[in-house]
């Protein structure tokens, strides 16, 4: 079975796409099959969180770029930037998996969660939308193919 160990973050060109709901996109080693058929074994270092967009390039170069699948999620408004600060931290200090954007938080649907926000004054509606959440300080881990120039003396 043909393997895919490497993670593009910008991949150019893609051959297939796989559609993958969050909770399926944090994998190391797992056999999948494309939208279009094909299978393969991804097969990383370490566990990876694949991030829509992302491409996974097999063992024959060919790369099948990661799409996020629409799921259920809550959309988290606040009344100014401050008040959604407020909600960050408590959907934070509930250790949640949060989406995190300039003027909303998507989060994954719980009702008492979703009870708890509408007490601090938040606006949370049900939508469907990719859920690409903020990984863990801990969790953070990038590959690329180019040089920062760290530390090299001119």
């Amino acid at each position: 079975m043909i393997e895919a160990n490497t993670v593009i973050s910008r991949p150019d060109e893609c051959v297939d796409t796989i559609t993958l709901e969050a909770q399926d996109r944090h994998r190391r080693r797992i056999k999948l099959t494309s939208d279009g058929g094909i299978t393969f074994l991804l097969n990383l270092n370490r566990t990876h969180f694949l991030h829509h967009g992302q491409g996974l390039q097999l063992g024959d170069g060919r790369i099948i770029r990661v799409l996020a699948k629409k799921e259920a999620l809550y959309e988290v408004t606040g009344h100014d930037d401050t008040h959604l600060l407020m909600l960050a931290w408590h959907i934070g200090n509930r250790h949640l998996k949060a989406d995190i954007q300039s003027n909303q938080i998507l989060i994954q649907i719980d009702r008492v969660i979703r009870d708890m926000l509408v007490g601090l004054g938040a606006h949370v509606q049900e939508i469907t939308a990719a859920f690409n959440p903020v990984q863990g300080a801990y969790d953070h881990h990038h590959e690329h193919k180019h040089s920062h120039g760290h530390g090299e003396a001119k």
